[in-house]
């Protein structure tokens, strides 16, 4: 399945992994760039040495086009955009900030540059930038994420209009059909994050794999709008954070719950109760634990399928 976004990236299927804090390291990144996709490293929770160590490894296990994905607010942001530069990783995936910050600097350097946005407004500041596809995510998608709850649904056609590079839909996306109703409705690609937190090659901790096996429908919810709006699964963190909304909690209250390492300890190190467990609404679809190549090749058939079967019926 070839077009403007796969000949963009030099890839082989539109479906780009999603690059999450904690579950995407080198590993999963080769992986998915192994099997035709767009395989992402997440560097939002490395330090300078453990991406350089990433990027390395992953250039030692692909020779195929694999991405970094950069926050704009992380502390050692200089270093990481320095270090994709040094190491001519060749697509960076930016979120989390102003897309005209870095977007001339790392293209000078012949970087492919994508930028992931909830809404219309910074679609076209993305645009404006210069960023080569941007990457529009619906308010279904796990971890942080727009605070104006629109769905992939309503988004994708939402932008398309307006948008002239290409777009990939992301949130909600975690079945071929899903994939190919986000291709009828306009975008060039997917991105997919949940369903490969549930692969064999994910960095998240058996634990978490399981528990988003496990997770059922209603089980994940956005919150902590004061701070940054977080989809989680629900469990005894998640309630105290309820508790604290029905005691009309201040954002100072709110970010002192939070603390520091929260992510890391629910995702990375497994603590089902304590930890800030980030997962999509489609972990409730998810009911075992994949490789990564399994999981592309299931999306592409399932996909075909649909947009088959899809064609057939209004004939």
């Amino acid at each position: 399945m070839q077009n403007v976004l796969t000949n963009l990236l030099g890839i082989k299927y539109p479906i780009i992994q999603g690059g999450m804090i904690w579950c995407s390291s080198w590993k999963l990144a080769a992986a998915v760039s192994n099997a035709g996709g767009l395989g992402v490293i997440g560097s939002g929770s490395m330090y300078p040495s453990e991406l350089e160590d990433n990027i390395i490894k992953c250039k030692q296990n692909t020779l195929n086009p694999f991405a970094v994905n950069i926050p704009l607010l992380y502390p050692d942001l200089d270093q990481h955009i320095k270090l994709c530069v040094d190491h001519k990783v060749p697509i960076v995936i930016t979120s989390a900030g102003n897309p005209s910050a870095y977007t001339s600097k790392l293209k000078e350097h012949g970087i492919i540059v994508l930028h992931v946005v909830s809404n219309l407004k910074f679609a076209l500041k993305c645009q404006q930038a210069g960023v080569d596809a941007i990457i529009a995510e619906g308010f279904e998608a796990g971890g942080h994420n727009g605070r104006e709850e629109t769905t992939t649904m309503c988004l994708i056609p939402l932008l398309r209009p307006h948008i002239k590079v290409p777009l990939i839909a992301a949130g909600g996306i975690g079945s071929g059909q899903a994939m190919a109703a986000a291709l009828c409705l306009g975008a060039q690609g997917v991105q997919v994050g949940s369903r490969f937190v549930a692969s064999h090659e994910s960095s998240a901790h058996e634990s978490f794999k399981q528990a988003v096996v496990e997770a059922k429908d209603g089980q994940t919810q956005l919150t902590l709008k004061e701070l940054t709006p977080v989809r989680l699964l629900k469990n005894a963190f998640y309630e105290k954070i309820e508790s604290a909304y029905a005691l009309e909690a201040t954002k100072e209250q709110l970010e002192q719950l939070l603390g520091r390492g929260r992510a890391k300890k629910g995702m990375y190190l497994g603590d089902l109760e304590e930890g800030e467990l980030e997962i999509g609404q489609v972990s409730a679809s998810i009911d075992k634990i994949m490789f990564a190549a399994e999981i592309v090749n299931e999306l592409m058939n399932q996909c075909k399928e649909s947009l088959k079967s899809a064609q057939i019926q209004m004939s």
